[in-house]
């Protein structure tokens, strides 16, 4: 295998075809050793990028014949964490089944022992108008403004605790357990809410699996973890980012949101784990497990994003 672009000291940036390095990393004996593959693989765009994509059944194939590799590097109780885009037909309002398809293929594999533990919607208004021919031009279908993010695991109790992802409580929860009082008993739905169900101070409640990265509806506060979700959003103002243009590199355009990651590491995940990402980009998840006191190994075919990625780690970022 070949020597790392970079280390630091909790991990290793690694260039290479994924297959071939994760086929190599199983020979090195890493089989069963990662807590959590967390990654974002080229989206099956109906337009080729530069960092990247297959297309159509190419696409759902190659995604598929992954699982038995992710599978095998992953403890018994480990998770497989991936966010994955909408796409659309060739030059049609449409939106394409791929994604799906794929994904279904992936978590079916007979050689992987899949099961999909949980769906989550990553809400992000920020995102560009798109597609543009039908949301700008033609005006006939509305923004695409989420990804999906699907937890997968080889058991049906992987490694998870929302404990630690505990967002802080409403105004009238806060209230409520300063009175100590509220309407027990039977709701509409049929659940039968006991006299003290919440009355004990968790210290936050359980997050959704809608995650709002900006707020849905403007007159509520936005309550994230403030443990994961430190930084804003907008990822274009983000010190890396500022890094890339200060020196005139023009970053990943496909990064992942750096509170996404957090919130996964910390859910999924405890210090000195091992965090592996197949295809690291600009290495947010690195970074990320860096931050959190995980071991990490990302890798990616293109040198180009790898060398950006250092900027990451030259100075302490929040």
């Amino acid at each position: 295998m070949k020597k790392p672009l970079y280390k630091t000291r909790k991990g290793r940036y690694l260039i290479g075809d994924s297959v071939a390095t994760l086929q190599g990393l199983l020979k090195k004996g890493l089989k069963g050793k990662v807590q959590l593959i967390m990654t974002s693989p080229p989206f099956p765009l109906n337009k080729k990028k530069k960092y990247g994509n297959l297309q159509s059944e190419e696409y759902k194939n190659w995604l598929a014949e992954l699982a038995p590799l992710f599978s095998a590097l992953l403890k018994k109780n480990g998770s497989i964490v991936m966010e994955m885009g909408n796409s659309w037909e060739p030059g049609r309002p449409v939106q394409s089944l791929l994604s799906l398809e794929s994904l279904l293929a992936f978590v079916r594999h007979p050689k992987a022992d899949l099961r999909l533990c949980q769906e989550f919607i990553c809400y992000n208004p920020s995102r560009l108008p798109s597609p543009a021919q039908w949301v700008t031009v033609d005006r006939i279908r509305t923004t695409d403004s989420y990804t999906h993010v699907w937890w997968m695991s080889k058991s049906d109790l992987p490694k998870a605790d929302n404990r630690k992802v505990l967002r802080p409580y409403s105004d009238s929860m806060l209230s409520l357990l300063k009175s100590q009082k509220y309407n027990a008993g039977k709701r509409p739905s049929e659940h039968v809410i006991g006299e003290k169900s919440f009355l004990t101070n968790h210290g936050g409640s359980i997050m959704p699996n809608l995650i709002e990265l900006e707020k849905i509806d403007p007159n509520r506060d936005l309550r994230l973890p403030p443990n994961v979700f430190s930084i804003s959003n907008t990822v274009s103002n983000d010190p890396f980012s500022l890094a890339c243009k200060k020196k005139g590199i023009v970053p990943h355009p496909a990064r992942m949101q750096q509170g996404l990651v957090n919130f996964f590491i910390e859910f999924l995940t405890s210090k000195g784990d091992l965090v592996l990402d197949p295809f690291g980009g600009s290495n947010t998840t690195g970074y990320c497990a860096e931050k959190l006191g995980r071991k990490w190994i990302s890798i990616d075919i293109d040198k180009q994003y790898g060398r950006q990625s250092k900027l990451r780690f030259k100075k302490r970022q929040p």
